[in-house]
């Protein structure tokens, strides 16, 4: 098993389509991760992916105000995505004010959908979605076992209020069905601390470094060829920022460079080990 690193287009500088992909190619990535393209930008976007060898893991989101909403949604994204090939679509689905019996049924249609796609749909660990929690999270993936994650626990810890650590059998089961890391860190009072280089914040780090391993050895045992994994920490205000003048406390890219370089040692080390 391979692990892929891939970038967001989320805090990276503003440029050109050209521009971002070049600096993710020299710096390594596997490709990139976003969402909505603009029409007009769809052609030369994948001509770009074609002439740098980058991969492309678009993100969307459902919408609407039933659960048919949502749904419709849902495929109509997936449609729009398909030409590109995806090595995987993120999704955050669904909403967090739904009752258990409409995510239920929400996410058996979807399923069902994402059969009619060459490419494997992952659905987020999000606040706001379906999976905000891991409660919930849980209950859905026993009752529909065909579930793939994309596992950003980062909300967990903030929604929680805590490092989860009662959680482990929760987190194993989850393990089971993550296909794709968001690889930020959370703290009790927020989805992203200020800098994860930082001192104060190693006990945060080594926690979700902990359940992301858990996934690696998980999708060994099932056989899975490649882990995917993005280091999606945020800009502004994501990122914490100065009061008054809303200065950035930290470098966003230079964060996400150090967290992709630290995850793929990381994971090296454990596969020669595993």
């Amino acid at each position: 098993m391979k692990l892929s690193v891939f970038r967001h287009n989320w805090g990276l500088a503003a440029g050109t389509w050209e521009e971002k992909l070049t600096a993710i190619k020299s710096a390594g990535y596997a490709g990139i991760e976003t969402g909505a393209l603009k029409p007009e930008d769809v052609n030369r976007f994948r001509e770009l992916l074609q002439k740098f060898g980058l991969r492309f893991i678009p993100q969307i989101f459902t919408s609407g105000v039933t659960v048919p909403d949502h749904i419709q949604s849902f495929r109509r994204q997936l449609e729009v995505f398909k030409i590109f090939e995806p090595a995987r679509v993120n999704c955050q689905s669904g909403s967090d004010s739904w009752s258990l019996t409409e995510a239920t049924a929400f996410f058996c249609e979807v399923t069902r959908t994402e059969a009619d796609f060459a490419f494997p749909v992952v659905h987020e660990t999000h606040r706001g979605r379906c999976f905000y929690n891991p409660w919930t999270t849980a209950r859905l993936l026993e009752d529909i076992p065909k579930l793939r994650l994309c596992a950003d626990y980062s909300h967990w810890v903030c929604v929680c209020e805590r490092l989860l650590t009662t959680e482990e059998s929760l987190l194993r089961l989850c393990a089971e069905h993550a296909w794709h890391i968001h690889a930020r860190v959370g703290y009790e009072n927020g989805p992203q601390v200020s800098d994860p280089r930082a001192p104060e914040w190693q006990i945060h780090v080594e926690a979700h470094e902990r359940w992301w391993q858990w996934i690696w050895e998980a999708q060994l045992r099932q056989g899975r060829p490649e882990i995917t994994l993005t280091p999606e920490f945020g800009p502004p205000t994501y990122l914490h920022v100065m009061p008054v003048t809303q200065e950035p406390v930290a470098n966003l890219a230079e964060i996400c460079s150090w967290q992709a370089a630290r995850q793929s040692k990381r994971f090296e080390a454990w596969r020669i080990s595993a």
